[in-house]
């Protein structure tokens, strides 16, 4: 193993929990917020579709940055705007100023989400990608199981506005870690300038590439089930089951146990067995296991024990197929990755927002329709692996 693996996995790792953290903090702080602004809850819910929205757009451009610049510069911009978001959501009068400034955040955390996969592909491929990915993974984690409970502990001895004071100081670490133990990873003579036309030729030839799209769909339906879970949760949680707003922070963590527990294993599995056939059985399991959870709410009152435990083992699967996807729709686009990550992090983000989108009408705050727009989320994530893994392929060319 080459000498600060480890050290990189945590510094990406601590810098990738920045957007997460921005996400599945407040998310308890939600009904707090919509008192303490005099809004309604669909308004609140805005502020988080905004973060989104700028979060998936903003990669199209650290991206193409990150080739031009190197790695460090952009991450360091990112982390600045996500700060002075921070700073504006902590100060927000009213509910348009909070949107305005979240979509704000949203623009900076892209930052932190785009370019490390780039410096993980300017050092390691293959199997030693997947498994630094995979530690990353273990860091981010985390943050689903730790930001609802700190923002829970928070709003209990502060107010909803501390939330993002925390987040400013998160950001301020982040800066002081990328400034002093991240070193640039794009030597100069391999940056590529960037120029609008170089941009277009370059997305056509990652659009017009089944492998890349496929294996970016694959893991970005994956990630779409997690945006219409953190959509609902909350809902599901709180008023169909009737939890308190700890008792659902602690829900919620559970179903990351699963996903970070398996991703461990992504890097080590794929040595074994060929990455391919990983992503194509995880993700085959996945998809059982949604529908068997989906066919159980349909033909009874759903216990809340079985519908964490059926989320945390499908998770499990997914820890095994998003970090491998990522890694293996870069492999062949080394020099473009910077604009291969942001492109491919836009679509991910779109595909998710997308869901979310076509689900909201169905979603009641019962579990039934969560988990039916999961098991659409899991039927397209199975066709796609079936149309571009399933064919057999020489184990070395795994």
């Amino acid at each position: 193993m080459q000498p600060g693996f480890f050290r990189t996995a945590i510094v990406l790792g601590l810098l990738s929990c920045v957007g997460p953290f921005a996400i599945d903090m407040y998310l308890p702080a939600m009904p707090t917020i919509a008192a303490a602004l005099s809004t309604d809850s669909s308004a609140v819910q805005a502020t988080l579709s905004a973060y989104f929205l700028a979060f998936g757009l903003a990669q199209l451009v650290y991206g193409p940055l990150a080739d031009q610049y190197g790695r460090k510069g952009p991450i360091l911009v990112g982390l600045a705007i996500f700060l002075a978001g921070s700073v504006g959501c902590a100060l927000a009068p009213s509910i348009s100023w909070l949107v305005g400034f979240r979509f704000l955040q949203g623009l900076g955390g892209a930052a932190v989400m785009v370019v490390p996969r780039a410096i993980i592909r300017d050092q390691y491929t293959g199997a030693m990608a997947t498994r630094l990915m995979a530690l990353i993974m273990l860091v981010v984690s985390i943050s689903p199981m730790l930001a609802p409970l700190s923002g829970t502990a928070v709003i209990a001895f502060s107010d909803w506005r501390a939330i993002f004071w925390f987040m400013v100081a998160a950001a301020a670490l982040s800066l002081a870690l990328t400034v002093l133990l991240q070193p640039e990873t794009l030597p100069r003579g391999a940056r590529v300038p960037v120029n609008l036309a170089s941009l277009v030729r370059g997305s056509r030839q990652l659009v017009r590439d089944p492998y890349f799209m496929g294996l970016t769909f694959i893991g970005g339906f994956g990630m779409a089930s997690f945006f219409v879970f953190i959509a609902t949760a909350s809902f599901v949680y709180t008023g169909y089951y009737g939890l308190s707003n700890t008792q659902f922070s602690l829900a919620f963590a559970a179903n990351a146990i699963g996903f970070f527990g398996s991703s461990q294993f992504a890097g080590s599995l794929g040595e074994r067995f060929g990455m391919r056939r990983v992503v194509w059985t995880a993700t085959s399991g996945f998809a059982l296991l949604v529908f068997i959870l989906f066919a159980l709410a349909l033909a009874a009152p759903l216990p809340l024990g079985v519908l964490i435990v059926g989320l945390m083992l499908a998770n499990a699967c997914l820890g095994l197929v998003i970090p491998s996807c990522m890694v293996m729709s870069l492999d062949d686009h080394g020099d473009r990755a910077g604009l291969a990550s942001s492109l491919g992090g836009t679509l991910q983000m779109m595909a998710g927002a997308g869901m979310i989108a076509l689900s909201g009408p169905f979603l009641d705050g019962t579990p039934i329709p969560m988990v039916g727009a999961i098991a659409v989320c899991a039927a397209l994530a199975l066709v796609l692996a079936l149309l571009v893994l399933r064919r057999a392929v020489p184990v070395a060319a795994e």
